[in-house]
């Protein structure tokens, strides 16, 4: 298992880039923990990320895109969708979406919707722009362990399951991005993260719910 550093990004996406396309799962850093990170199209590739994290299969995948457009590509967009990434993008705020038919059941766990997210981290939407397409972001870490925030976390938890590393120092949050689903009317926030649910109250007007427990 290969490790790279987020100083040398251009030379660790050169490696990257080609291992994202041939299958491979990756563990970056994003905006809160580290996630590992897949070509969603690759049945394969998404199959391992299952095996890696010994995750349930009824559990979707978030992307990771480097731009609105790159979303379209893979959600049904509606005005609330644009009016929400243009206040809170980039950013640590998952945004649930249905899905477009074509984006792999496996992804999506069989509820035809998607999280998406543009991050901030720079290697993370760099990673992306250079693939020319969403990649995965679940979190690098076993099911039900904490979310891991340094690489060596990565290593502990996870050890040579993955092909690579790339070590981005200690990241802010094991809890995970705000997780804000779009799907209903109101939205519903699923998860508070960074992005507080009285920010998202105060831009919905009032017009948000938390999930009952």
């Amino acid at each position: 298992m290969k490790v790279f550093r987020t100083e040398d990004a251009q030379d660790a996406c050169d490696e990257i880039v080609p291992l994202l396309r041939t299958g491979g799962v990756i563990a970056i850093p994003t905006d809160t923990a580290y996630g590992l990170a897949a070509d969603p199209f690759n049945e394969a590739a998404v199959e391992r990320i299952f095996k890696i994290k010994g995750r349930p299969e009824a559990k979707p995948i978030l992307l990771l895109v480097d731009s609105v457009a790159m979303a379209e590509s893979v959600l049904r967009p509606t005005d609330v969708f644009y009016r929400v990434v243009e206040a809170f993008w980039p950013g640590p705020l998952t945004i649930i979406m249905h899905a477009v038919q074509s984006l792999p059941a496996k992804v999506t766990a069989g509820t035809k919707t998607v999280g998406l997210r543009w991050p901030i981290a720079a290697f993370a939407t760099a990673l992306v722009s250079r693939f020319g397409a969403p990649v995965t972001a679940t979190s690098a870490n076993r099911s039900g362990m904490p979310s891991a925030v340094t690489a060596e976390e990565v290593r502990r938890q996870l050890g040579d399951s993955v092909d690579a590393i790339v070590d981005g120092g200690v990241l802010p949050s094991s809890a995970g991005s705000t997780l804000l689903d779009l799907t209903v009317d109101p939205p519903v926030l699923l998860r508070e993260g960074p992005l507080l649910f009285e920010a998202l109250a105060e831009f919905f007007e009032g017009r948000i719910r938390r999930r009952v427990a």
